[in-house]
């Protein structure tokens, strides 16, 4: 049927359920073919020597991702004018070899990411812009230099070791360098830091870098994304981070800093997510008397796990005025960077618009994906450090606040009737401090409220009642005698302990657990800030359906859209 339409450019079969192999010889007879999508066909492949005399001199792109691929094709040798290959998500094992890549002059992108590849001989093409190796079993890249002309490289979730070859300082081009979630060392080239040309994003978090930071913005501003959390850095901070006016992503969690709090960082204007969480950052919360506004675009602060120390400082959630409205909406724009480049959508929301959560949940992970080019968490985390004196309330104006974690602190005093403003809160964490007094009425104004802890406090009197407060069982307030009503067993004495609810919501049995939030917020970028980089946010949640809550509030219109599997290869769409 295909052979008699001479005359076709574009042809696309995908997400269908086609099976078995496919005939490749016909499709060879559509001469002018210039775009041929398969993809998403999950029982589709093509035999090992498929097409060994078939040829298509005009295809310039072709889509096979998500199908049953197991070797790479070798008549994509005499697609001369290939310029784009997705072959994501797919079975193929072993190594390319040079020959099998030969005359690819014209490639300017190659997917290969989510296969079982273990070697690549040779890059191939001199022109190619976006090389995709994530998710495979590499352990070293070809001995060959990276092509000069890349702008994006990824190559994360491997096994690569050793050191980030030295050709990385010669890709003048390059806007997005992805090499997390692998076994690479060493210390961090300064050219990363330094590179003559707007670099957006990069990722090198969960490596085993040692050494300090280089010196980032030296001679630019655009950097975007910066995730270098999960390695082996020490010392200061490089103050020239103060330089990235476009930094929106900062993720140094994990490692071995030393420093005070990085109060400069406040003048940068789009900064949204700060995370600096298990270092030895210390001394006081100080914010600088010359920064005006400060940290006014910041909607994730985790500073949990460290030293600080000292009072908690009403300006600096006075200057949090993301954190005071509802999270904007801001408008994408991969759609036209990648439609300049002739690219089609689905490759431009996946290199540009994923975020990913990372849930983990006694022992078992399960990833949830959707497509957005947002963050959607709001939340602060300065538990377990030293900080004393009253909680402020002043944090009862953030509004928009997802979680609030104080917790395994030195508070004093009551626990401030504003939070009970805190209209989006879900979590909320005040263990392990020295709080008194009741617990405020005005809390059970939390309808979203999916978590609460107040343990191992000196709070008294009787438990308010009504809306979430009706749903928390014991273990949200054990560790304060002095409490009583309603889950307690202990009777106030006063009478005027609230009746219990005729039903409340059941929960799995077990102790609280912690839950590891993973924000691997990708995006990219062609001359404009396209989203949010890796990084991610840990709190303590104390019960395991606090997650199914927040679902079924807001989120459940977008459930159909996400992507949730067992740990393990993702669905390229």
């Amino acid at each position: 049927m295909f052979s008699k339409l001479e005359n076709l450019l574009t042809l696309d079969l995908s997400s269908n359920s086609f099976s078995g192999v496919i005939k490749l010889d016909v499709l060879s007879k559509l001469k002018k073919l210039g775009e041929l999508n398969l993809s998403n066909n999950t029982l589709l492949s093509w035999s090992s020597d498929s097409g060994s005399n078939t040829t298509f001199q005009e295809l310039d792109t072709l889509y096979f991702s998500s199908c049953n691929v197991m070797q790479f094709p070798n008549f994509l040798r005499s697609a001369k004018k290939l310029r784009i290959l997705d072959l994501s998500n797919n079975s193929i094992q072993g190594s390319i070899f040079k020959w099998e890549s030969e005359g690819w002059e014209q490639l300017i992108v190659l997917n290969l990411s989510y296969n079982s590849l273990t070697g690549l001989e040779h890059f191939p093409g001199k022109n190619l812009k976006f090389l995709d190796l994530r998710s495979n079993l590499l352990h070293n890249l070809p001995p060959t230099p990276l092509p000069p002309s890349l702008q994006g490289f990824w190559i994360s979730n491997n096994n690569l070791t050793g050191k980030i070859p030295p050709s990385i300082c010669n890709l003048t081009s390059l806007d997005v360098l992805d090499m997390s979630r692998n076994y690479l060392g060493g210390v961090i080239p300064a050219c990363l830091g330094n590179f003559s040309h707007e670099i957006l994003n990069i990722n090198l978090q969960m490596n085993k870098f040692r050494g300090k930071i280089p010196d980032f913005c030296v001679d630019d501003n655009a950097l975007v994304n910066l995730a270098l959390n999960d390695n082996q850095l020490e010392g200061l901070l490089p103050r020239s981070l103060s330089n990235c006016t476009s930094l929106k992503f900062l993720n140094l969690a994990n490692n071995k800093l030393s420093d005070t709090f990085p109060h400069w960082l406040g003048v940068l204007p789009d900064l949204q997510v700060l995370i600096l969480r298990f270092n030895n950052f210390q001394g006081p919360l100080s914010i600088s008397n010359d920064t005006k506004p400060s940290f006014s675009s910041l909607q994730i602060a985790d500073l949990s796990q460290n030293k600080f120390t000292g009072l908690l400082p009403t300006t600096f959630f006075q200057n949090l005025d993301a954190l005071k409205h509802a999270i904007s909406k801001h408008k994408s724009m991969f759609q036209e960077a990648w439609e300049n480049l002739g690219l089609s959508q689905h490759l431009a929301l996946d290199y540009y618009g994923q975020i990913s959560l990372d849930v983990t949940t006694k022992g078992s992970a399960i990833e949830l994906e959707y497509k957005r080019s947002l963050p959607i968490f709001s939340g602060i985390d300065f538990s377990s450090n030293k900080f004393y004196g009253k909680i402020p309330d002043v944090i009862g104006e953030l509004h928009a606040v997802h979680m609030l974690n104080l917790s395994h602190n030195n508070f004093i005093g009551h626990i401030p009737p504003s939070l009970g403003n805190l209209v989006e809160l879900e979590s909320l964490d005040l263990s392990s401090n020295k709080l008194s007094g009741r617990i405020p009425s005005q809390l059970t104004n939390l309808t979203f409220l999916a978590v609460l802890n107040f343990s191992d406090n000196n709070l008294v009197g009787p438990i308010p009642h009504g809306n979430q407060f009706d749903t928390f069982e014991n273990d949200s307030y054990h560790g304060n005698l002095g409490l009583c009503g309603f889950p307690l067993t202990k009777q106030c004495d006063n009478g005027d302990e609230p009746k219990p609810p005729a039903s409340k919501f059941k929960e799995d049995e077990g102790s609280p657990i912690s839950f590891l939030w993973q924000l691997v917020m990708m995006g990219y970028g062609c001359g404009a800030v396209l989203g949010l980089s890796t990084g991610y946010i840990m709190f303590t949640t104390g019960r395991p359906w606090w997650f199914v809550r927040m679902v079924e509030r807001d989120w459940k219109p977008n459930v159909t859209r996400w992507v949730c599997k067992i740990r393990g290869k993702r669905n390229i769409h």
